[in-house]
């Protein structure tokens, strides 16, 4: 679905541009985004090494058994029937840290990860089950402690204080994080009813 908008918005903005005369500026901007996606890149690359090393570090150590183990008595009420010494809890156990500190970018592999193990250990087939759900809400609307990349981009745009978002940050992902939690459990519950 993606590549069809984003194929419409290239579209639109070169019959647009060739409509209004504005080529050579549309030209312009194609190539300096090009550009500026790669700096961008570069400049995130950094900070996405230093905290996947930092992640990978924590797997190898044994602090993933610590983090299972600190995640237990809160995530336990929310996966029902899951191993909780098992590798996909471990895996859901690595991609909320990643979310608590920022970094998406690291989340995502891991998310995947977890995705795939909930599926060899729930036998889900092509189905998605109900642990399957809240971790998809748990990943996409995570609460954020540390805004790494956000933090980042700031500073590269000349923020004085780029940590300054925090108190937001905090307040709206813990409120996403809410309604995802609340919704998915409602529906939940009203097609568990419905089945019955």
């Amino acid at each position: 679905m993606m590549k069809w908008i984003f194929a419409l918005m290239l579209i639109t903005s070169v019959v647009f541009g060739a409509a209004s005369g504005h080529m050579p500026q549309v030209g312009e901007a194609a190539l300096n985004s090009c550009v500026e996606a790669v700096e961008l890149f570069i400049y995130l690359l950094g900070g996405m090494c230093m905290w996947g090393g930092l992640m990978r570090i924590t797997e190898k150590s044994g602090l993933t058994e610590l983090l299972a183990r600190t995640f237990k008595p809160v995530l336990k009420p929310l996966f029902k029937g899951l191993d909780m010494n098992g590798r996909a809890f471990h895996a859901i156990c690595m991609n909320i840290t990643a979310n608590l500190l920022g970094l998406g970018n690291a989340a995502t592999p891991l998310g995947l990860e977890a995705m795939r193990r909930l599926e060899q250990e729930e036998h889900t087939g092509d189905t998605t089950s109900r642990n399957m759900v809240i971790f998809v809400v748990l990943n996409t609307a995570s609460i954020t402690l540390i805004p790494t990349t956000a933090a980042s981009l700031r500073l590269k745009h000349g923020s004085t204080a780029p940590m300054e978002i925090l108190p937001c940050v905090l307040i709206t992902s813990a409120c996403a994080l809410a309604v995802g939690l609340i919704t998915a459990i409602i529906f939940d519950a009203a097609g568990g009813t419905r089945r019955k």
